[in-house]
């Protein structure tokens, strides 16, 4: 009897346990876009929260006391106010779709809707319609479809309320306020797409910056490969006449080696991250993730065997991708030294790096147990020319590595806890036809003094 209940719970469970470990990886990835929306989204209103909380006092007495307006309402700021306090006070309580309605209803309120209605109920003044004009700037620095929906919302309720309850003491006169408002909307509108445009102008600049550097690189490093090649040469001459010396000499020798393979991989990256302005990313082979990873194992510069003995090559299942072999060395080079440097930061951990393709989608995960990457500087890791730590690279490695993933039709995240964890989750489009399948990676073959096969 007890082994029947033991075989029927267990015949009852394990579809539910397979589903549960097919679901797991969706689950995972969308609990990671909350993550990340929700750090977005909690940055945006701890910045409204603190003008809302420190302007709507303080213009009220700027407006009463300073220089006296038709209409105020204590109760208006009052409640922006009390809006704003939660984004303050307890900003990481705020979770999820309650977090969303949340920053649509308190930014709609305190923008948009606060600033049409006082400019309404004070007959379309100078004061106040320049006011409304700046909290649109404000407004549409945000993204703008959600900016575009809050502000639609804001000032259609604005007008709604000021139609219902307005100032019953203004007579015909307060509903001349709804031609002023028509006739100040074409500058409204103009200032909107302006704002629109000096953000897509900011996106413009930093491609000129990288364009630029993209330029004065190539110039140098065509200056820094000839000396490279000389220093390479000049190693293996004298590599094969230190046959005879001391012991030492030959680690000094396979020293100077990496260290100038480490700088061609430098010139390498910089020049790859200004090719990738010109979409020269596109995959044009079949590429084996076995072989990749241990080519780039194979050409990285570690310092000591014992930096070389943290790193762990895990292979479930291999796959083949449609991609670029040096330029996913290159991905894999910079989240491998990215993963090395917080292990010399946290002063202690391990680098695994896993081949999945046992999926519908075949992945590859590179993790690490070092300093991790705090919650705050998570979502915006991937921009490019930011870094984190400031001031510790040039902040386009995992932008590139963003760009290429993405070129291949696949999808690269982070998740990370400080002080315990990183994990880099590489995703590619499934190879299911035969035709899509390269033939079995040959040998590994020779590297050359650059560590390129």
């Amino acid at each position: 009897m007890k082994n029947l209940l033991y075989w029927s719970v267990a015949s009852i469970s394990a579809p539910i346990r397979a589903r549960y470990h097919l679901a797991r990886p969706a689950l995972l990835r969308w609990l990671l876009r909350q993550e990340q929306q929700q750090e977005h989204a909690l940055v945006r209103l701890h910045f409204l929260a603190w003008v809302g909380c420190i302007g709507m006092p303080l213009y009220y007495f700027v407006w009463t006391a300073w220089f006296p307006q038709k209409f105020e309402s204590l109760d208006l700021r009052m409640l922006g106010f009390v809006l704003c306090l939660p984004a303050l006070l307890f900003p990481r309580k705020i979770k999820g779709n309650w977090l969303r309605v949340y920053e649509f209803t308190s930014v709609t309120y305190v923008m948009p809707f606060f600033f049409s209605y006082m400019f309404l109920m004070n007959h379309g003044s100078a004061v106040w319609g320049e006011s409304l004009l700046l909290a649109l700037i404000l407004l549409f620095q945000f993204d703008s479809l959600w900016a575009l929906a809050s502000c639609t919302a804001g000032a259609l309720l604005a007008c709604i309320v000021y139609a219902v309850g307005g100032d019953p003491n203004a007579g015909a006169d307060g509903f001349r306020a709804f031609p002023l408002a028509l006739e100040q909307a074409p500058i409204y509108v103009f200032t909107i797409v302006i704002v629109a445009l000096t953000k897509v102008g900011r996106r413009v600049v930093a491609r000129e910056k990288l364009a630029g550097m993209a330029q004065a690189l190539g110039m140098v490093s065509h200056e820094l490969r000839t000396p490279l090649i000389s220093i390479s040469a000049n190693v293996r001459g004298i590599e094969r006449a230190a046959s005879g010396w001391e012991a030492g000499v030959p680690g000094a020798l396979a020293r100077i080696r990496f260290e100038v393979r480490h700088m061609n991989q430098m010139i390498d990256l910089f020049l790859l991250s200004a090719a990738a302005m010109n979409q020269q990313m596109a995959p044009t082979e079949r590429v084996w993730m076995s072989e990749m990873v241990h080519a780039v194992i194979e050409r990285y510069p570690f310092v000591t065997e014992e930096q070389r003995l943290q790193v762990n090559v895990v292979v479930r299942s291999d796959f083949a991708f449609l991609g670029r072999q040096e330029l996913g060395a290159v991905v894999l080079l910079n989240l491998l030294r990215n993963a090395l440097k917080a292990l010399q930061r946290a002063g202690k951990g391990k680098v695994r790096i896993i081949i999945d393709g046992a999926r519908k989608r075949p992945r590859l995960l590179l993790m690490d147990s070092g300093c991790g990457i705090p919650a705050r500087q998570l979502p915006y890791i991937f921009e490019r020319f930011y870094s984190y730590p400031a001031h510790t690279g040039s902040g386009i490695g995992l932008a590139l590595c963003k760009d290429i993933v993405h070129a291949w039709h696949g999808k690269i995240r982070c998740r990370s806890r400080e002080h315990v964890y990183t994990v880099f989750s590489l995703e590619f489009p499934p190879a299911r036809r035969a035709a899509d399948v390269p033939p079995a990676p040959p040998s590994p073959r020779a590297l050359d003094d650059r560590g390129f096969p």
